[in-house]
């Protein structure tokens, strides 16, 4: 069945994001879920490096099935962009910066792959909880030749969510060669220190001040800060990095090739809903949550693992 006839498919039944279910959970004796048996897909190794570093590149964890159904869902979602979509390279300055998010319901493929296999249960490793919840996907593409970087930032400000538990597993369609791969400042997610979010198309910031927050640092002081680590990764490989890491990527300058991610976003057991002193991207409304409560959505669904 093609997307399109999957989702008129959901559209006639009305059908809402449901839950995925796995076993082979058990409870440590601090109450924290940890992972038993085969159904285990990430080392105790790996999740220790995203603890302590804030990132942790991912090997080899996604199956060819599931890059094709997430590059059919890119390919969808390309030829028929959200109101929320952003183009972020300007006019006539060469390739071409897409961005989106916030698609999972009307994209099936998205549906999918968040909601059910690999995805969630190494979050939920990450997080240690057996039940995490899925917050948003988004959609990051720049065509051979883009000029337009990723500047450096970290995710926790731009989001209406509060809490530590928290991670986005950043995922490649294409090789990602070390010029244009992913930066990330190890330990970074354990700074006490916290950034006034930056507007990506000219780096401006949302505010001047915020109760808080600070100005986003110049870069001889964010070099300061930790060791940058890039990322090189293939097809096959993710990385899953803390909303707190700060990080960046570059264009894609004299590189012959398209790169395109989908970062699939997840929070865990302390999760609340926060409102910021800015418009919040993606731009969710409360929809009936207060300051503090517990992300209980449907737009943000609960996989039970």
């Amino acid at each position: 069945m093609g997307i399109h006839q999957q989702i008129q498919g959901l559209h006639r039944l009305g059908q809402r994001p449901g839950l995925a279910v796995c076993e082979f959970v058990k409870l440590r004796s601090s109450g924290k879920p940890t992972y038993d048996g085969p159904m285990a897909i990430l080392s105790p190794e790996l999740v220790e490096t995203y603890k302590n570093d804030g990132f942790v590149v991912l090997r080899g964890v996604i199956s060819a099935e599931t890059q094709a159904q997430i590059a059919d869902g890119v390919a969808f979602n390309m030829a028929h962009p959200s109101s929320w979509s952003n183009d972020y390279t300007p006019e006539g300055s060469g390739g071409r910066f897409f961005d989106d998010y916030v698609s999972w319901g009307r994209i099936p493929p998205f549906r999918h792959v968040a909601l059910s296999g690999a995805l969630p249960q190494m979050a939920g490793e990450l997080m240690g909880t057996s039940h995490p919840r899925f917050f948003h996907e988004h959609v990051l593409v720049k065509e051979p030749n883009t000029v337009t970087p990723t500047p450096w930032h970290h995710d926790d400000p731009y989001y209406g969510v509060e809490g530590f538990d928290n991670v986005s597993i950043w995922v490649p369609l294409d090789p990602a060669p070390p010029s244009v791969a992913l930066r990330c400042l190890r330990g970074s997610h354990l700074i006490p220190r916290r950034f006034i979010p930056n507007r990506f198309v000219d780096e401006s910031p949302y505010v001047t001040t915020a109760t808080g927050f600070e100005p986003f640092p110049i870069v001889d002081e964010l070099e300061a800060l930790g060791e940058t680590v890039v990322c090189d990764v293939e097809p096959g490989d993710a990385i899953a990095f803390h909303y707190r890491t700060l990080h960046s990527a570059p264009g894609t300058t004299g590189h012959a090739h398209r790169r395109r991610i989908v970062s699939f976003r997840y929070v865990g057991d302390d999760a609340r809903w926060i409102t910021r002193p800015w418009k919040t991207s993606p731009p969710f409304e409360p929809n009936g949550l207060n300051d503090g409560d517990v992300l209980d959505n449907e737009r943000f669904p609960v996989i039970q693992l």
